[in-house]
């Protein structure tokens, strides 16, 4: 129960309140005075304390100010006969927890006492109680053959349970969740598994990369009045997307959120490339073969995506004035926003921004960065907090500034691998360890989802056996010389290029600016 100060200059007349609070088990201290108050505030530690605002001497204001200084942290109620602005500033501020206003009823101070001091605890139960109502219809849905669409708004579900459980700290529920995402992981790879050449063959085919700008930018282009963005933030999962959201709130309101299918392999050489051309890969390979790159090719494979984007602005008969900008760093993001006038002069300009794939590399291969992002919500936080202090937090703010609209967007996701996967291929063999293209390749093929006609699959292959395979769910390939060291090394960490949730279903969203 609660130790409670209360300060009111007629806190004889509140009898009947310290009485009912008493009956429900709380320890209750009563002053006549702010400076009264300040004396208990030295003397011993309280829960929660109730603030006259109205007293003789030191007013409520000036109370709270002294109880602020010696314990911060208390949560204070203030009690007023009106709600004067003031004292809803500092509700707002976040200087009072609460305020009540005269008369006060018994219900409502213990509303207030449970709010503050149970609040979390009541959010956790209520959060874990709704999840094992709707544990019970995803386990339903899981049961049923799930469409393109079906799978969308599971996976929604997920993402959205993810983040409430990982803030209510129920590890038990968590752990249920992981659980469930699991074997949704497995059917939602069989699924893609055998549905995937269709749809790269136009059957029944789910927006994905290669029509991502025809269907969702080159309209908004077509008819915008103003400089309209589109920024793509290689490697952003739909989870890290929903964490950032809250802080674009105040500069931009949804007005549409939805996910894509990324194409295989969800890697950026072919998922990014395929956004900017409007191709999918063997196309890009066999209409523009100077812009495309493959595996075992030397040099940076998306050196020419605004190359690819002018022949798909020309092939939808397009003509707009944009600029192409790729950050890669912190000066190359600072030099965007310092030249940020320059962008309103053009129709419309991308910016892709790279850091969230080097966040997952560097996870991989750093061990501070292992232990910054030890799991999911940990990398979640480390996105949020790097989002809050960078550039690119800048740039929307000056897009939101300028009365620009912007669709935020990205090429494939990431999913943390757990489960080895043998596999054996020669020296040519890519390095990838979600998708491998090789020929002779000897694998499980329970793990994977297999190509042995790239073609079939819209793929460039380097040779005549050349095949291609994508590993499932949470997978990861793994050669059997030195296997132990290359487990113990990747597992945990985050990867790309196979088939998952978090790889394939990726965030289109167009923000309007307030």
């Amino acid at each position: 129960m609660a130790k409670i100060l209360w300060a009111d200059d007629e806190i004889d007349l509140l009898k009947p309140h310290i009485l009912f609070l008493e009956g429900k088990g709380h320890e209750m201290t009563t002053v006549c005075s702010g400076n009264e108050a300040i004396d208990k505030i030295d003397e011993d530690y309280f829960d929660i304390v109730f603030l006259d605002e109205n007293m003789p001497g030191l007013t409520g204001l000036e109370t709270l100010d002294k109880i602020k200084n010696k314990r911060p942290g208390v949560p204070v109620v203030m009690i007023t006969k009106s709600e004067e602005e003031s004292i809803m500033d500092e509700a707002i501020g976040g200087r009072i927890s609460d305020y009540l206003i005269k008369p006060v009823n018994p219900n409502q101070i213990l509303l207030a006492i449970k709010k503050n001091l149970e609040g979390k605890r009541l959010v956790s139960e209520k959060t874990t109680s709704n999840y094992q109502q709707e544990f019970r219809q995803i386990s339903m849905d899981l049961q049923n053959r799930l469409d393109e669409n079906e799978w969308i708004d599971l996976y929604k579900k997920i993402v959205d349970w993810d983040i409430k459980l990982s803030n209510s700290h129920d590890e038990g529920m968590q752990d249920v969740l992981d659980m469930q995402k699991k074997e949704a992981n497995d059917l939602f790879s069989k699924f893609v598994a055998d549905n995937y050449l269709n749809w790269v063959n136009g059957i029944d085919t789910p927006l994905m990369s290669d029509q991502l700008l025809k269907n969702e930018f080159f309209p908004k282009i077509k008819e915008a009045d103003k400089t309209t963005f589109l920024v793509v933030i290689d490697n952003l999962r739909f989870d890290q997307w929903k964490t950032l959201r809250p802080l674009l709130r105040d500069y931009f309101s949804v007005e549409k959120e939805n996910l894509y299918y990324s194409i295989l392999p969800t890697a950026t050489q072919y998922a990014r490339n395929a956004i900017f051309a409007g191709l999918k890969p063997l196309e890009i390979a066999r209409k523009h073969p100077q812009y495309w790159r493959n595996d075992e090719d030397e040099g940076g494979k998306n050196l020419f995506e605004s190359e690819l984007l002018e022949t798909n602005l020309k092939r939808n008969n397009i003509n707009k004035k944009f600029s192409y900008n790729k950050i890669t760093n912190l000066n190359g993001g600072k030099k965007l926003v310092d030249t940020f006038s320059n962008l309103l002069q053009n129709d419309f300009n991308v910016i892709v921004y790279n850091f969230v794939d080097m966040l997952s590399h560097a996870r991989t291969d750093m061990e501070i960065i292992r232990e910054l992002a030890d799991d999911e919500v940990a990398y979640r936080s480390l996105t949020l907090s790097w989002f809050k202090h960078s550039p690119l937090f800048d740039i929307f703010k000056l897009i939101a500034k300028n009365g620009c609209d912007v669709i935020v967007t990205t090429d494939h996701g990431t999913v943390k691998v757990d489960t080895p996967s043998k596999v054996i291929g020669d020296r040519n063999t890519n390095t990838n360890l979600r998708y491998k293209q090789g020929k002779n390749l000897t694998y499980q093929k329970k793990d994977v989802f297999e190509v042995r006609n790239p073609e079939e699959a819209f793929l460039p292959k380097q040779n005549v056996s050349t095949t291609y395979i994508f590993a499932k769910d949470s997978k990861f390939f793994v050669y059997p010389n030195n296997y132990n060291y290359y487990l113990n090394y990747y597992k945990n960490t985050f990867q790309h290029g196979g088939i998952s949730l978090e790889e394939v279903l990726i965030p289109i969203v167009h923000l309007k600016s307030k």
